[in-house]
């Protein structure tokens, strides 16, 4: 009985709606008032009506008000009469004397024309008529300040759909606007990533691995003397798994892990990202030792000056010097580690990447042939495959691809096969996905004329011919006519891994890059718009090897390019003497591996016409189609020699 009565009297819970129901009531009040007063409830007539009133004699007077509407007052005996008996006012304000009738009317002149006809009649008849203007003070008063109402409201509706509230309380959740959106993960969530789903990787794993066992273990490294880093940043090519090793973290960690995006701190208010980040610490430190991440931290972490040019308050400056105080300024936290990931790590400002705050830079590089078997396997564990896949295989026919790709490629093979009525995904479907991915989906209704279809033989014929024909250049896969995505053919080459480059392994790339608009200029004595990529390509190797390598004879060793990242702006770092003799350069290099491409088709011209034909028959020819023709390929003894010693160098580092 207590607890009834404790409950009849507690007071009922506030709510926000209750101001927009008074708001609402007292307007349609006002309005409601407002309306009834100046005796706007007469009975509504014609004009016709009225001026057989007046002729009558039944009209006392007339006021017309803002010139378009007509307000009558009956004379005594006229209301006394059976047609007016129905003329009697209802008003809210009834000590008011009200009009019997009220119209509106066209045109004022005409209308007070006809009232001074009847007036000046000989009947003995005139009806007094004034004139005013009535002003409805209490509406316009409201209607005046409608859009403030208006802007406020839409503002506490803007404010609380960011805080997240959706009822009562609506001053303490407009304030939530600067609370952190980390998400937790601790070990109440199930978070099922762990290392062993991270392939490849190795350095990396292995330096995040040292910071979860610290916060596991950390009487391991302080008996030492040690102390664990602050913070480490992962750095590397979009796909190469940062992110994924962060969740690997995240499921390996016994502590609470607060994760979140660089994005996630930006906001339109001043001082949001400064708040987000004190909440953000405050949280960590209340539940430490934790671990934070901030995925994509170039969004907040950008070198502050310099896109500043009105040099005003930034906000995101704002919030990255809240960043760097909590990360290493007074009253530090050591029982807070904070990981980062981005792919820019060139446009962070210093402040952020000096040691005490991100002690550790963590690269993530693309996969080696041998880290792309690993995640080959991983990828491949939910796909049915067929007995005869060769994980080897797929791991050699992807070169440059990241650990996104491969996974893309393993979903990509999956849906080829399904789409082919498949039991099992074979070596086919791989190298189908492959193609897909790299080259796009495949446009066999493209309407192509015979001459383009011809020209387009010739080209890629001319790739392969080139390319078969020089030591250092990458040997050839296949070689296809039929469109896909936005090129008209296609010479898919197998490119060997290196990590230094030489001068003559760059130049033979770039005559194997010319061969097709070389074959154009043999056999066409002509040449078109289809070597565009070519060009490119060429056109920045070329200027590579000048301006960044120092790989020119002519410009010396030089080199232009600047890894700190501090942009020039729009001067350049040489005069303009220098600029005309790269250009020369340039040109030069260009022109020499063009004319080379040219004269080993014209000594093979036969061989480049046969392959042509076939390839307009076949539409798609590989590698053995080659060596029919050609022969074996020249300098392959060298050529399989150096492929022995790079893989004797591989299994010594294995061992």
């Amino acid at each position: 009985m207590a607890k009834d009565n404790k409950n009849l009297n507690k007071k009922p819970k506030f709510s926000p709606y209750w101001i927009y129901g008074f708001v609402i009531v007292a307007f349609l009040a006002i309005q409601l008032f407002s309306s009834g007063f100046g005796g706007s409830s007469s009975k509504k007539i014609n004009p016709s009506d009225f001026f057989g009133f007046m002729e009558q004699g039944d009209v006392e007077k007339i006021e017309i008000v803002n010139g378009r509407e007509a307000r009558v007052y009956l004379t005594k005996d006229a209301l006394a009469k059976e047609v007016h008996k129905k003329s009697k006012p209802s008003s809210i304000m009834p000590f008011s004397p009200q009009p019997n009738y009220s119209f509106e009317f066209g045109e004022q002149e005409l209308f007070q024309k006809k009232i001074e006809s009847i007036n000046d009649a000989d009947n003995g008849v005139f009806v007094p008529t004034t004139f005013f203007t009535e002003e409805n003070f209490i509406g316009n008063m409201i209607f005046s300040l409608l859009p403030f109402i208006l802007i406020i409201g839409v503002w506490i509706f803007i404010m609380r759909r960011m805080s997240g509230g959706s009822g009562g309380g609506a001053g303490g959740q407009i304030f939530n606007i600067g609370k952190s959106k980390a998400k937790l993960f601790d070990e109440k969530t199930d978070v099922k990533t762990s290392f062993k789903d991270v392939a490849g990787l190795e350095g990396a794993k292995e330096e995040v691995q040292e910071i979860v066992d610290f916060l596991k273990n950390p009487e391991k490294y302080t008996s030492l003397g040690g102390k664990i880093p602050k913070g480490a940043l992962l750095v590397g090519q979009p796909g190469t798994g940062k992110t994924l090793l962060a969740k690997a973290v995240a499921g390996e960690a016994k502590v609470p892990f607060f994760s979140l995006s660089g994005s996630d701190f930006v906001e339109m208010f001043v001082g949001v990202g400064a708040s987000r980040v004190r909440d953000l610490f405050k949280q960590a430190k209340e539940k430490s030792p934790a671990i934070i991440f901030i995925d994509e931290i170039d969004a907040i972490g950008r070198a502050r000056g310099k896109s500043n040019f009105s040099g005003s308050n930034d906000e995101r400056e704002n919030t990255l010097n809240q960043l760097l105080t909590e990360m290493d300024g007074f009253g530090t936290n050591t029982n807070v580690i904070v990981l980062a990931a981005t792919n820019r790590a060139d446009v962070l400002d210093k402040a952020l990447m000096r040691a005490g705050r991100f002690d550790r830079q963590i690269f993530v590089d693309l996969p080696d042939v041998r880290e792309r078997k690993e995640i080959f396997e991983v990828h491949l564990r939910p796909i049915k495959q067929s007995e005869k896949l060769d994980v080897d295989f797929l791991a050699k026919q992807t070169p440059g691809f990241s650990g996104a790709d491969i996974a893309n490629v393993c979903n990509e093979a999956a849906l080829i096969a399904a789409r082919n009525g498949k039991k099992a995904v074979d070596k086919q479907d791989f190298l189908d996905a492959v193609d897909r991915i790299v080259g796009g989906l495949e446009k066999k209704n493209k309407i192509i004329t015979k001459d383009e279809k011809k020209a387009i033989a010739f080209h890629e014929a001319g790739h392969a011919t080139v390319s078969w024909m020089l030591e250092h250049a990458a040997p050839l896969v296949k070689v296809t006519i039929v469109p896909r995505g936005q090129s008209l053919g296609a010479a898919w080459y197998l490119p060997e891994e290196r990590l230094i480059v030489r001068p003559e392994q760059m130049l033979d790339e770039m005559c194997a890059s010319l061969g097709g608009r070389a074959a154009e200029k043999v056999i066409f004595n002509k040449i078109s718009t289809g070597a565009l990529s070519d060009l490119e390509k060429v056109t920045k190797q070329a200027r590579a090897m000048v301006t960044i390598y120092g790989l020119s004879e002519k410009v010396g060793n030089l080199t232009y390019y600047d890894s700190s990242g501090q942009e020039q702006g729009f001067t350049k770092p040489y005069s303009e003497k220098t600029a005309e003799v790269i250009d020369k350069e340039i040109s030069d290099i260009i022109e020499e591996q063009y004319q080379r491409a040219i004269k080993l088709l014209e000594n093979n011209k036969n061989k480049l016409t046969e392959l042509a034909e076939v390839l307009l028959v076949k539409e798609v020819i590989f590698k053995d189609n080659l060596e029919k023709i050609f022969g074996e390929r020249p300098f392959k003894k060298e050529i399989e020699e150096r492929l022995i010693q790079s893989q004797k160098t591989e299994e010594g580092e294995e061992e």
